[in-house]
């Protein structure tokens, strides 16, 4: 991990009791984490804040993975995009890259791959949680 922290991360999850594990860790690397758990607060967010980081659960993707990243990055172009998911299959950390995503995490590896995939993406890097090699 960085010692310098970076300004701000933007967090989509609509599950509170993850959704707030998840900033504990990212505080840890970023000044302010914003905690949304909506697509319509997300693209506000990301379009407001402009963060160095948007980290995505893929449920709120609700089967349009493609469109919602697309959604993000044109209201904040210069942020990467870090998906996390509950789904082991390559399959879904492939289409997760192919529609925009930097870096994927698998939920149940949080403690230990969320704040390596910070690191990545700052080094211009993807991360993929290990299960997930391509």
């Amino acid at each position: 991990m960085t010692n310098q922290k970076s300004s701000c991360v933007l967090l989509a999850d609509q599950h509170h009791g993850l959704r707030d594990g998840v900033r504990e860790l990212l505080e840890t690397e970023f000044e302010t984490v914003f905690m949304v758990a909506n697509e319509a607060s997300l693209l506000e967010g990301a379009g407001r804040l402009k963060p160095a980081i948007v980290v995505v659960d893929l449920s709120l993707a609700a089967g349009d993975l493609r469109g919602l990243l697309a959604r993000v990055t044109e209201r904040a172009p210069g942020s990467k995009v870090l998906m996390l998911t509950v789904h082991d299959e390559t399959t879904v950390a492939k289409a997760a890259l192919a529609a925009g995503a930097e870096a994927v995490v698998l939920k149940s590896r949080l403690a230990t791959d969320l704040l390596a995939a910070v690191d990545a993406l700052r080094a211009g890097r993807r991360y993929l949680s290990p299960e997930l090699s391509l």
